[in-house]
């Protein structure tokens, strides 16, 4: 319920701004927020999967999230370029910080943001590291998953 009033909330919003002219602003509160993911593993993030999720981004006007799994706090250097590459061309983006299993991370991430077009990942070998137990293989995950998987450049 509080989903429709918020959509209610916008659609007044944009109403008040038409009237006084203000068409873009209209359109923008209009628009819903749409974010492709990039999810990646420390230190094997992938310049082409990286530049991929990036000009998707670009093409269709969405924001990025890069779900980032690491045990460590320690800096990715190619992680820090490619950041400043996204600032660089304007992209929105936001980097999100989780660890374990990358699979369910990404699972976890669409589930709660309805936002999330697609997930871009690079390899299908990065999305069974650190998983346990039940829905280990790819196939049970899909059946998890709220949005299409794009694989890169999948290690076969």
């Amino acid at each position: 319920m509080s989903s429709i009033k918020k959509r209610i909330e916008d659609l007044m919003s944009a109403v008040s701004f038409a009237e006084e002219g203000e068409f873009e602003t209209a359109r923008e509160l209009l628009k819903k927020e749409r974010r492709v993911l990039l999810a990646i593993r420390r230190m094997r993030l992938d310049k082409k999967t990286f530049r991929y999720a990036a000009n998707t981004c670009k093409r269709i006007g969405a924001g990025l999230d890069i779900l980032y799994v690491s045990a460590s706090d320690a800096p990715d250097p190619l992680l820090e370029e490619c950041l400043a590459e996204l600032e660089k061309e304007g992209i929105s983006h936001r980097l999100v910080k989780g660890n374990g299993c990358l699979k369910q991370e990404i699972i976890s991430y669409t589930t709660s943001r309805k936002e999330i077009l697609f997930a871009v990942t690079e390899s299908t070998d990065n999305l069974d590291v650190d998983c346990k137990g039940k829905g280990k293989g790819l196939t049970e995950a899909w059946k998890n998953l709220k949005c299409p998987l794009v694989v890169v450049a999948d290690s076969a």
